[in-house]
Order: C-alpha cells, then structure tokens, then sequence
C-alpha cells in the first residue's frame, strides 16, 4: 500500500525587528543640520516680522501686522515681485531651450568622451559667482570687449550691462550647468534601441523626439526648471553686479531693507511674503508636473 506524500513545512520564523531606531539614528545629523539652519533662522523671521519699529527708532517687542500690510499694500513691492518672477520665468526659459541640446549631447556621446564633456560642464560651478560676475562684467561694459569691437567696427555703443540683458546672461551662465545635468541624468536613462527601433518603423527625427525623447525626459526637465526657478528667484549677487541700481528685484530689495535701513520687521515680512509666494509657486507647479506625468506614462 502505498504511502500518503506529505508535505514539510519550513519551521516559523519570527519577522525580522525593525530597526527603527538605527534609521533614526542615521537621519538624526540631516535633521540636526536642517534645524539648526532652516528651521530656526526662519522661525525668527517669521517672529522678527512681527515687531513693531518706530519710524525713529528701533524695533520694540509688540506684536503687530503692519508690516505685512505694508509689504503686501504697496504697488511698488508687487511690480518688484512681477519683475523677480518674470526675471526668473525666462531665465528658466533660456537655460532650458540652451541646456536641452547640451544634455541631449552629452547623454548620447561615448562613456569617455561623455566625461570629458561633464567635466567641462561642471567647471564654470569651480570658480565663484562674483567671479564670473565680473567676467561679464569685463565683456559687456561700455569699455568691455564686445562695445570695443564694435566701435572698432565704426558702430554704436551697445547697452549690454545694467539691464535686464545683463542680468538674464549671467543668470543663464550660472544656471544652465543645473539643467543640462538634471536633464542629462533623464536622457541616460533612455534605451537608445527606443530611438532606433522608431526610425526604422518610418519616424521622422521630429516624430521620434515628440513622440518618445521629449515624454520619457519630461522628469529631467520638470526638476530642472525647478531647480533653475528657485534658485533664479532667490539670486542676489548677480542683479547687482550686473544690472546695479536700474533692476531691482525683491532680494535686493529685502537686503537694503535690511542693511541699509536697518529696518529688519519690514525686509523679514518682504523675505517671508517672497518665500510663500515662491512656495505657493511651487506647489501649483509639482501638482501640474505630476498631472502631466500620468498623461505621458506609458
């Protein structure tokens, strides 16, 4: 009579503990740092901002809302917040028309040449932005090399620095190396045979970046331009270098109201006003990315 089969089962096993306490042990530091360096100088803006200062003398510890309301009841401080905002958007613009073609490139060259190429892309980030601030400077002054070429060349003197051209060059020579490599890192990871394969079924070049290159790099752009916006909205050396005292922007603003005046309540409540209307920006725009990311996944 044959016997029954039966089955053996692996003795139980207890889950393994979760170490909870290590993971927070190992997160501890970068929350450290985060409130040692965010989190506690904003809360004393935010509590700066609500002070009371004298128009002849300084800040008094009662609490009031009046600078909030003179920061968001003058017409002057929101056509300084449209232009930061617009100076920012186009600057995003240019680095990202500029830098996709770069990353395109890079992404698509040989592994030894491809880091030759970043290394290169990388190198303008080694040299500080005062620097290159006054590089430009030295090209598009009214002594610089580009005005002396061309009254070399019997023409007119370009105004080139202390506007907004002079400001847009520089902001897009500071930033574009941040959105050719988050554009670059989306590219790489793009099977090349996907490009190929759609070539060889009768896809035009433009066809095949619409239809596959430009969806499957739309992560790389997203972070990109958001990484440009803010950090474009929140730049100060470069407006002052190079457009002086004829563009201004809130950060320029903000410091003047600060070490100039000395009237630290208002520039915090034009430094708060300037972070919740950048945040609210970009929350509108993570939900829109996120949006366009479900419509394009395959």
């Amino acid at each position: 009579m044959a016997r029954a089969a039966t089955t053996v089962l692996p003795p139980l096993r207890r889950p393994a503990r979760r170490r909870d306490g290590w993971n927070g042990l190992l997160m501890a530091p970068t929350l450290l740092f985060l409130l040692a360096f965010f989190v506690v100088p904003y809360a004393n803006m935010v509590y700066m901002s609500v002070l009371y200062k004298p128009p002849d003398g300084p800040y008094l510890r009662v609490f009031t809302l009046d600078n909030y309301a003179q920061a968001l009841g003058d017409l002057f401080y929101w056509r300084i917040l449209a232009n930061t905002f617009w100076y920012a958007l186009l600057t995003t613009a240019v680095t990202l028309v500029l830098g996709y073609p770069v990353a395109y490139y890079i992404a698509r060259a040989p592994t030894r040449r491809r880091g030759w190429l970043l290394m290169l892309l990388i190198s303008p980030l080694l040299v500080g932005v005062v620097v290159r601030s006054f590089g430009w400077m030295i090209i598009l002054g009214r002594v610089g090399l580009i005005n002396t070429f061309v009254r070399w060349l019997g023409g007119p003197e370009l105004p080139l620095m202390y506007n907004v051209f002079g400001i847009i060059v520089g902001l897009v020579h500071v930033y574009l190396p941040f959105m050719a490599l988050s554009i670059a890192g989306a590219l790489q990871n793009i099977p090349p045979d996907l490009e190929r394969a759609a070539r060889s079924l009768g896809a035009s070049p433009w066809v095949t970046f619409r239809r596959i290159t430009w969806p499957l790099s739309l992560p790389g752009v997203f972070a990109g331009t958001l990484l440009v916006y803010v950090l474009a909205v929140s730049s100060y050396v470069i407006p002052i270098l190079l457009g002086g005292n004829n563009v201004l922007v809130m950060p320029i603003i903000i410091v003047q109201k600060l070490l100039d005046a000395f009237n630290w309540p208002l520039g915090s409540a034009l430094s708060m006003v300037l972070f919740g209307l950048t945040a609210l920006g970009v929350w509108a725009y993570v939900k829109l990315m996120n949006r366009v990311l479900r419509w394009t996944a395959p």
